[in-house]
């Protein structure tokens, strides 16, 4: 019989990690293992919530066919032998925070995190998804010391997402027949690259107008604060569908070229950071960084794009010099 995969989610508690069990549990990619705190209520009493969340998701096991064991627990060493470990542990945004104000309280989780990630799952590959994102996959490979190819970070895939749904809702065409690449940092920073968008191949300026283009650019870049807005807290179905969509790619060695937040070693003219840029995903994890031609305005975008990661990182460093 051939081993089961298995896939740790941290942080499972939460939206954004219950739905990265959710996709992963349907799509039948291996054994969950769900790690969250334990909440202490009014009076007292300890309760573990995530043990809830996945006995509830557990039981809809017979009616969506799945046979994924799920196990919650707030016990680290559970974590052992995984092949995958996401983590998505961090406080979200709430309306009027941008992703760069988390970054005081989510170092400390996110390096927490990655300390136990390396004590329990030395060999595992890790995807993070807490914010900010570019930031935060930087703190996680210093405070793992894993090699860059097994420490990505999930935005591109999120954002892509957003690019295409405003593109179909234009355009009325199927969301399968649009093609996208954005690359550079999370939200505000991404870079569109509209000459590399097309629907079934053909130029997506020949059913949008350029005008019209960089508007719903600029509402995918602000994808993530639209929602905000709109229920009061981050959206997590679409991020967890592209945290999946990652691990799908890694636990199945499909070799997929899917945007992440990859160590640049030179690409794009980018050293020594973690920027989304388009990259090859099986199973060793960041397989290979796809490179694409940029014109002198892609360019620049991408060097604003990298310089404000590097803001982030500069932050991470002075919030905790063992990171640095």
């Amino acid at each position: 019989m051939p081993k089961r995969a298995k896939i740790s989610v941290i942080g499972a508690g939460g939206n954004v990690g219950a739905s990265v069990a959710l996709w992963s549990a349907i799509k039948e990619l291996g054994d969950i293992v769900a790690i969250d705190l334990k909440r202490t209520l009014d009076d007292g009493t300890e309760m573990l919530p995530v043990n809830g969340r996945m006995l509830d998701l557990a039981q809809s096991g017979p009616m969506e066919l799945f046979d994924s064991n799920i196990t919650a627990t707030d016990d680290y060493s559970a974590i052992a032998g995984s092949d995958v470990v996401v983590v998505t542990a961090g406080i979200p945004r709430k309306p009027g925070m941008s992703r760069d104000d988390l970054i005081g309280t989510n170092v400390k989780i996110v390096k927490s995190v990655s300390e136990n990630i390396k004590q329990h799952a030395p060999d595992a590959i890790v995807i993070l998804v807490s914010n900010p994102l570019d930031a935060m996959v930087y703190t996680a490979w210093k405070a793992t010391g894993f090699p860059t190819h097994r420490i990505i970070g999930q935005a591109g895939c999120l954002d892509v997402a957003r690019f295409k749904t405003f593109i179909a809702m234009e355009t009325g065409y199927s969301v399968e027949d649009i093609n996208a690449l954005l690359l550079g940092g999370h939200g505000d920073d991404m870079v569109p690259l509209p000459r590399y968008t097309n629907i079934a191949g053909i130029p997506v300026t020949q059913f949008i107008s350029e005008q019209r283009l960089n508007e719903l650019v600029e509402r995918a870049k602000k994808g993530g604060g639209e929602i905000v807005k709109k229920m009061g807290t981050s959206g997590y179905l679409a991020p967890a569908s592209g945290t999946v969509q990652m691990v799908e790619a890694i636990l199945k060695d499909k070799k997929r070229i899917l945007p992440c937040a990859s160590y640049c070693q030179g690409e794009f003219g980018i050293n020594g950071l973690f920027v989304g840029v388009p990259t090859v995903l099986g199973a060793n994890g960041v397989e290979k960084i796809v490179e694409v031609d940029l014109n002198e305005a892609e360019q620049k975008l991408m060097d604003e794009s990298a310089a404000h990661v590097q803001e982030l990182v500069d932050v991470v460093k002075n919030l905790d010099p063992s990171l640095g």
